[in-house]
Formats: structure tokens, C-alpha cells, sequence
């Protein structure tokens, strides 16, 4: 049976500000939470407008601690970003405090702009040395550091599953390392399928995963009818868009003004691209395309990455994707 996720990155909303897309995230955790979803992750961006969520660990302590099942985690951590060391530490308290219940979703992206990487202390290059800093994180949970006499309490001795989000060939590095795979179809469906397979192929069971595992995450959106889906989807796929021709992601915009507004033919298309790229439609048209997905990659789980300006369709909509799962939803 597949299971089903949720990732929020705390997408700023236009004039409510970064604070209050913080307060919304853990709110709408909660929510998940009780349509039965089987894990909430929050995201690591910096300098971004259009993005809230600069510091996960911090943000999963939060979620985590106003919800009681579902489980919380990171997707991902940027490591070339951190110190090993620290980050094994942050994911030992939070474990620590809310055993069993803490995900590690790691991903190689450094910052976004010069200026961010500058203020970050890290470069373009940091993210070359990824695969290095993967086992040194995972070294001291388990003891096998290179640091002699280096402790990473409370982490020493604990187990927080590690995820490796990933495009293309970092899927290799998972399979080397015996890790689980988070991965979106950002190249198209058959690019996806066939990283997924060669993944497959080249897993070695590790003390971290004995079983190739993995996650395909991609934005959902399910209304009463396509167009009204498709709606939901305009605020931040216009956001992605604009972030590609000037290099800021901005907060999200009403879906009816993005669409009456002047667009580029360049834009237009570009809009239209990213949205066909993304599922949406009525219950039976995503249940449809989920299962096309599913059938292609035997994706173990799909994270839903949804957002939209308007917050109570946008938990409808995941309303009725929980319900077209079959997800177990709390009265409670």
C-alpha cells in the first residue's frame, strides 16, 4: 500500500508576511495530521521572499510538538550548508524529545544567490564534497567518526531514518549508501522512472535501510472539477516561473490576478509547462494519474508539496486526497 506525505515549505502569502506563514505551517500540520497523512516535512530556504522556512530543525521542533502521531522531519536539510556535527545534533534532540517519530531528509543544495552562499560561508563547490558529508553525519549517530573523542550527544547511539532528496545522479549516492530516496519528476516522468530503476539496481542494503525505499514527491491538487484544481496550482507555479526570469521567488499572489495580468508569450508558456508538469484534476482524474505514477516509479510513498493562496481550498484539496487514498481520518 502506498503511503502518503505532506511537504510545506511555508510559502509567504502577499501582505501576511514570513511570521505569519510560519504559524500557518504548524496549524496546517495539525490538520494533516488528523486526514491520516503519514509524515509532515518543512523545507530549508534562505534569503527568499516568497519562502518562510529557513531553519527545519527549529520548525520541526515546532510541528512536532503540536501534533502527537504523525511523523516530522526535514526535506530536506541543505548539508553543505551545516557542519555534520551540528546537524546530528539538532536531529539527536529532536529525536530525543520525540522518539521515534523524527525524519533526516537530506539534500545538497547550497544557496540560492551569490550574496546568500556568501552570507552562509559556503560556495557553489560545497556541494561537491555531499557524499562525504552524508557519512559524516551518519557516523555520529552511529560512533565511526574521524573525530577521536568527539561525541555528537544525543545523537550517539540513536536512529533518525535518513532520506536522500535527490535528482538524476544523486540517486546513485543513495543506492551506494543504502539510503532511502526522496525524488520529484523535475526532468519529466521518464527521466524519474529511470533514476528510480537504476537506483534500484545499484541499492546496497546498509544498517540504515535493509530495502530500496522510495518517495516521489510532486505538487497535487484535487477539486471538483480540473479547472478548478488546475486554479490551485497558479500561485506558486507563477512564482516558480518569476523566480526563472528574475531570480527571486516571490510570495504568492491571488490565482485570479497572476492570470488576468500581462504575461511574456515566454511566460505564458513557461506557466502553462510547469502546471502540466504537476497533478491536478477531479478525485477520479488524479486517482487515475496517481496510479500511472505509481505503476512507473513503485514509489513506496508520494509527498504531496502543494501550496496555494487560498489556505482552506488548499486543505480541501488534500481533504480529498486523503480520502481517494483511503487515509484513516481522526475525529479526535
Amino acid at each position: 500500500m502506498t503511503l502518503f506525505s505532506v511537504l510545506d515549505r511555508s510559502p509567504v502569502r502577499r501582505h501576511r508576511g514570513p511570521a505569519q506563514a510560519l504559524r500557518d505551517t504548524v496549524a496546517f500540520a495539525t490538520g494533516i495530521e488528523r486526514l491520516g497523512y503519514h509524515r509532515f516535512w518543512v523545507s530549508e530556504h534562505h534569503g527568499v521572499p516568497g519562502v518562510a522556512g529557513s531553519a527545519p530543525t527549529v520548525l520541526a521542533a515546532a510541528v512536532a510538538g503540536a501534533t502527537t502521531r504523525i511523523r516530522v522531519g526535514t526535506g530536506g536539510v541543505m548539508l553543505p550548508n551545516h557542519r555534520p556535527l551540528v546537524v546530528a545534533e539538532q536531529f539527536g534532540v529532536l529525536e530525543a524529545l520525540h522518539p521515534g517519530r523524527i525524519d533526516m531528509g537530506l539534500g545538497r543544495s547550497v544557496g540560492f544567490t551569490g550574496g546568500v552562499r556568501s552570507a552562509l560561508g559556503h560556495g557553489k563547490e560545497a556541494a561537491d564534497d555531499f557524499g562525504a558529508q552524508v557519512r559524516e553525519l551518519l557516523g555520529f549517530f552511529t560512533g565511526s567518526h574521524a573525530y577521536p573523542g568527539v561525541h555528537a550527544y544525543p545523537a550517539e547511539g540513536l536512529r533518525v531514518p535518513p532520506f536522500l532528496l535527490a535528482t538524476g545522479s544523486g540517486a546513485d549516492l543513495a543506492a551506494e549508501l543504502g539510503l532511502s530516496l526522496v525524488i520529484a519528476p523535475v526532468r519529466g516522468e521518464r527521466a524519474l522512472a529511470e533514476a528510480v530503476s537504476r537506483y534500484r539496481d545499484g541499492f546496497r542494503p546498509s544498517e540504515w535501510a535493509r530495502d530500496p525505499y522510495v518517495v516521489v514527491s510532486t505538487a497535487i491538487a484535487v477539486a471538483d472539477s480540473a479547472a478548478e484544481a488546475r486554479r490551485l496550482l497558479v500561485s506558486e507555479a507563477w512564482a516558480t516561473v518569476y523566480s526563472r526570469s528574475h531570480g527571486v521567488f516571490p510570495p504568492l499572489d491571488p490565482p485570479d490576478e497572476i492570470l488576468a495580468a500581462p504575461m511574456t508569450g515566454r511566460e505564458r508558456g513557461r506557466l502553462e509547462e510547469t502546471l502540466d508538469g504537476q497533478i491536478s484534476g477531479t478525485p477520479a482524474e488524479v486517482e487515475e494519474r496517481l496510479g500511472r505514477l505509481v505503476a512507473a516509479t513503485g514509489a513506496d510513498e508520494i509527498l504531496a508539496t502543494t501550496a496555494a493562496y487560498d489556505q482552506s481550498a488548499r486543505f480541501g484539496s488534500f481533504a480529498a486526497l486523503a480520502e481517494l487514498a483511503g487515509l484513516r481520518v481522526s475525529t479526535s
